[in-house]
């Protein structure tokens, strides 16, 4: 233990440390789904802008590539379509389990985009 000159021991600020790097890991583990979700999205997005041009096993076939790169689980895989004259939904759900020292969580997610055709 390491003593300053006035006689206060520098252990405070290693546990403030600790408690800032284990606030980081928390954070990071739990945000991690979000952010693969979001970039999901972001793709289905963008599929639904070129859903003109393209059919549907097309478009499920970029999505499950986009779903594998992303680790996310094979319930993501399973994409559904609504086309009518001027719109085109596309949906999926899926669940991520996020396991933490003490601290287990279910994160349901429904992506789902509308474009106009």
């Amino acid at each position: 233990m390491v003593i300053s000159p006035r006689g206060r021991s520098t252990l405070g600020c290693l546990f403030v440390l600790l408690i800032l790097v284990s606030a980081a890991y928390f954070a990071f583990n739990l945000a991690d789904p979000h952010w693969r979700y979001y970039q999901f999205v972001d793709t289905m997005k963008q599929q639904a802008r070129f859903a003109q041009q393209l059919s549907n096993e097309e478009i499920t076939i970029r999505l499950r590539a986009k779903a594998d790169s992303l680790g996310l689980p094979p319930a993501a895989h399973r994409v559904r379509f609504n086309r009518t004259d001027r719109t085109i939904t596309i949906w999926t759900e899926y669940e991520e389990l996020v396991e933490l020292p003490g601290y287990t969580r279910h994160f349901v997610f429904k992506p789902r985009v509308e474009a106009p055709l």
